[in-house]
């Protein structure tokens, strides 16, 4: 293959292209990335840019999210001039257009070959929007924002000559038109790093407890506790799960801020309102908040994990879900989209509604009473991401041939 100079664009790279634009790197192709934040990884040229939001933000209010994203566009555009200047011109640019950096693209470099990541395209029902009444509510002018939030990603999937995404499902999302040149191809799981260890052991520093592989541990993992990724459903059926299983400890990971969604209705973090709510239920002694932790830590955790929970909305699939399974971990999931295309009931992972408590109870506890009945489902769900999933034998060969093919 001839080697290609490749330019990745993602506002917090590496993000999700940390293992692909190595793996580029290491088969001979000039790497360069492009982003607001993030960090450089070995052998990647890394360059920072600084977008400005407008000084007179538009009198209409449904135009303003996309006029940021325009900014944020020409400012990308200005660095990709800066790196031209400089002698870098490239044969294929892979960007994330969430925050406007794939608008001008092609009107910078023409003849470069666009090929965009598609997390995420929002729609009306299906999805995220509206899914949880709770925290939404559907209204014309919200339904109005939804529409004008797909823009960029809109003119990203005209424009691309190629396009990836990480499921099916996210692949469903998309626009039918966009679809025959869409690939699904998922960033790949670490099997070889996160496998099973029974004698994984991690010690809780701050209340001097030692956790180790056969404990009755629960695990919980966001990247930040909100109620997208199902904290508030969680944390509900936390104290009954506690009370039902007195020797049970739980192990939360993740930080105060929010990653998708809103902020809780009178401001502070998701941790301190659900706290408020259900705080005077809980053995705190048993309920360990870590927040965000070292990614070794959080792979033993895993490892040690008798019953691991993962909820989300219809959205863009967790990697720590994959990673639980990887880990040999029982998975107890909410029964929604991203989800049953890699979790089948009583199989490789175990499946509750969404809003519905007492099942997500009852079947944590019964994980938890009953863990030799449940680990033939521990080990098939690590041969289901081995085997659709692998980071080396499946998905850096699917996005090197999306990128580079």
């Amino acid at each position: 293959m001839k080697p290609l100079r490749i330019l990745f664009i993602h506002q917090n790279f590496p993000a999700q292209f940390v293992h692909v634009a190595g793996e580029l790197q290491r088969r001979g192709h000039e790497v360069v990335a492009l982003a607001v934040r993030g960090h450089p990884i070995p052998g990647v040229r890394f360059f920072r840019y600084a977008p400005a939001a407008p000084e007179r933000p538009s009198e209409i209010d449904l135009a303003r999210d996309f006029e940021v994203k325009i900014a944020r566009g020409r400012a990308c555009a200005a660095a990709m001039g800066k790196l031209e200047a400089g002698g870098f011109h490239p044969d294929v640019v892979v960007a994330h257009p969430g925050w406007g950096e794939a608008l001008f693209c092609k009107d910078v470099w023409p003849r470069a070959r666009l090929v965009v990541y598609a997390e995420f395209f929002y729609a009306p029902e299906g999805s995220d929007y509206g899914f949880d009444p709770e925290f939404s509510s559907a209204s014309d002018e919200l339904r109005m924002r939804l529409r004008l939030k797909n823009t960029v990603h809109l003119h990203a999937l005209a424009a691309a000559d190629r396009v990836y995404t990480p499921t099916r499902w996210q692949c469903s999302q998309l626009p039918p038109e966009f679809r025959a040149k869409t690939v699904v191809a998922f960033d790949g799981i670490d099997t070889a790093l996160v496998r099973p260890d029974p004698r994984a052991t991690v010690r809780l520093a701050r209340e001097q407890v030692q956790v180790t592989a056969g404990d009755e541990v629960i695990t919980f993992v966001n990247r930040n506790l909100e109620p997208y990724r199902g904290f508030h459903r969680f944390m509900r059926a936390l104290p009954e799960i506690l009370r039902r299983r007195p020797a049970a400890r739980c192990i939360i990971v993740g930080g105060d801020e929010v990653s998708y969604g809103a902020p809780p209705p009178g401001g502070g973090t998701w941790r301190e309102y659900m706290l408020r709510e259900v705080g005077g239920r809980l053995p705190v002694e048993r309920v360990h908040f870590l927040g965000r932790v070292p990614y070794a830590d959080y792979v033993r955790l895993l490892q040690l994990a008798a019953c691991h929970v993962y909820l989300t909305y219809p959205f863009v699939l967790s990697w720590s879900c994959l990673e639980a399974m990887s880990a040999g971990a029982v998975v107890v999931a909410s029964r929604t989209g991203p989800v049953q295309e890699v979790i089948e009931h009583g199989r490789n992972g175990l499946l509750f509604d969404f809003f519905d408590t007492d099942a997500l109870t009852g079947q944590v506890v019964d994980v938890l009473a009953n863990p030799g009945s449940y680990r033939a489902i521990g080990r098939a769900a690590r041969e289901t991401v081995v085997a659709r999933y692998d980071l080396r034998a499946v998905s850096l060969a699917a996005q090197v041939a999306v990128i580079a093919g």
